[in-house]
C-alpha cells in the first residue's frame, strides 16, 4: 500500500510551479493584449482566464490524487462520452467564425475538442497497454488508427483542422513510444503522402488560403496582414522589448487576435528576444519534467499518458510560435497555458494532473 503522505512527497513541485509561472504570465499578457477593449467578450477575457486558472489548478491536484489506472479502466465510457459530445457539437454547436461549430453553450461556452485531447490520451494509452504485446501486428496498428479516426473525423467536420492534426500527433507519439515497428512507420508515412493530396481539396476555402498564403503571401495582401504585423511586432521588440503594456504594435491594435493566436508576438514585442527565450525555456522545463515522468513510470500505461501530454503541449507550442514567426501556416492553435481560452487552459491543466498522477505512483512500496 502506498501511503498518502508518501504520494505527495513524490509530487513534482517543479513541474507544477513551472506551469503556474506560465499561467500567471499568460494572464498578465492577456491583460496587456486586451487593455482598453470595448467589446464585452474581450473585456471578460482576463477575469475568465483567472477563474479557469484557479479551477484548473484545483482540478490538477484532484486528478493527481486519483490513480491514473482507475481512469484507464473507465476508457470505454470516456471514449463513448467524448464521441457523443463531439457529435452533439457538430449538430447543435454554437456557430463561430467561418461557420465553424466548435463550441457548446451550457451556461458557459466549452470547446469539446479540447476535452477530447485529454480523453484520447487516456483511452488510446489504455487501448495500447491492453494490446502491448500485439503491436507487431499490422491489424493492431490499424485498430489504434480507427480509435483516433472517429473523434478526429468529427473534429475535422466542425471544421477544425488544427485540432485534428493535434489528435494525429498524439496518436503518432503514443504508438511510437509503445514500440511501433519501423516497417509500420514507413507504411504510415507512405499512406500520409497519399492521403494529403486527397484531403487538401476537402478543406474549407479559408483553410486552403492559409496554406497558400504561407507559400505565397502575395496572393492576398489583406489576408496576410496579420502575419506581417506579427513579424513586425517580433522584430521591433529587439533584445529587451518595448516594455509591458506599452508596445505600440499592441496598444495601437495593429496586431489582431493578439490575446489568442498571436500572443507570442505580444510577448516578443514587449519583452524582446530575452522574454521570448525565457518563455521557451519555461516550456522546455515543463516538457523535461513530463518526459522524466514518462521514463520513470511504473507501467506502460503511465508512460504513454506522459508521452501523450508532452506531445500535445510540444506540438501546440511549436505550431503557435511557428505561425507567429511565419515558419508555419496559421492554424488557430493556442499557446498552451498562455493564450486566452478557458477550456484549453482547464484541460491542459488536467493533462498536468494526469502526469502528476503517474509521477507520484512511479514506485511501488509494499508494506
Amino acid at each position: 500500500m502506498i501511503e498518502s503522505f508518501s504520494l505527495w512527497r513524490r509530487f513534482d513541485y517543479i513541474l507544477f510551479a513551472a506551469t503556474m509561472v506560465l499561467v500567471v504570465f499568460g494572464i498578465l499578457m492577456i491583460a496587456s493584449a486586451t487593455q482598453d477593449a470595448i467589446d464585452d467578450d474581450i473585456i471578460r477575457r482576463v477575469p475568465d482566464q483567472i477563474n479557469f486558472a484557479i479551477i484548473g489548478f484545483i482540478v490538477a491536484i484532484v486528478i493527481a490524487s486519483i490513480d491514473y489506472r482507475l481512469l484507464g479502466s473507465l476508457s470505454p465510457w470516456l471514449y463513448a462520452g467524448i464521441v457523443a459530445l463531439l457529435a452533439i457539437t457538430f449538430a447543435f454547436g454554437v456557430e463561430g467564425a467561418g461557420g465553424a461549430k466548435r463550441w457548446l453553450n451550457i451556461g458557459i461556452r466549452i470547446q469539446p475538442s479540447e476535452i477530447g485531447k485529454i480523453i484520447l490520451i487516456i483511452t488510446l494509452s489504455q487501448y495500447i497497454a491492453e494490446r502491448y504485446l500485439e503491436l507487431g501486428r499490422l491489424a493492431t496498428v490499424f485498430r489504434t488508427m480507427a480509435h483516433v479516426a472517429i473523434p478526429s473525423a468529427l473534429i475535422f467536420a466542425q471544421p477544425d483542422l488544427g485540432t485534428t492534426i493535434v489528435f494525429l500527433v498524439i496518436w503518432a507519439v503514443i504508438i511510437w513510444s509503445a514500440g511501433l515497428r519501423l516497417r509500420h512507420i514507413a507504411l504510415f508515412l507512405i499512406s500520409l503522402a497519399i492521403i494529403l493530396p486527397i484531403i487538401f481539396p476537402l478543406l474549407r476555402p479559408y483553410q486552403r488560403l492559409r496554406v497558400e498564403l504561407f507559400i505565397s503571401p502575395e496572393l492576398d495582401p489583406d489576408a496576410a496582414y496579420n502575419i506581417n504585423q506579427a513579424r513586425i511586432s517580433i522584430g521591433s521588440g529587439g533584445l529587451l522589448g518595448k516594455g509591458y503594456a506599452v508596445g505600440p504594435q499592441n496598444t495601437g491594435r495593429f496586431l489582431r487576435v493578439r490575446h489568442t493566436d498571436f500572443i507570442f508576438s505580444v510577448i516578443a514585442h514587449e519583452f524582446g528576444m530575452v522574454g521570448g527565450l525565457a518563455v521557451l525555456a519555461m516550456f522546455a522545463l515543463v516538457l523535461a519534467r513530463i518526459l522524466k515522468g514518462a521514463r520513470e513510470a511504473s507501467d506502460p500505461l503511465g508512460s504513454m499518458i506522459c508521452y501523450g501530454v508532452a506531445a500535445m503541449i510540444f506540438f501546440q507550442t511549436t505550431v503557435s510560435i511557428g505561425m507567429n514567426l511565419n515558419l508555419m501556416p496559421v492554424t488557430g492553435l493556442t499557446l498552451p497555458f498562455v493564450s486566452s481560452g478557458g477550456t484549453s487552459l482547464l484541460f491542459t491543466m488536467v493533462g498536468i494532473g494526469l502526469v502528476e498522477s503517474v509521477i507520484v505512483r512511479r514506485r511501488r512500496i509494499i508494506i
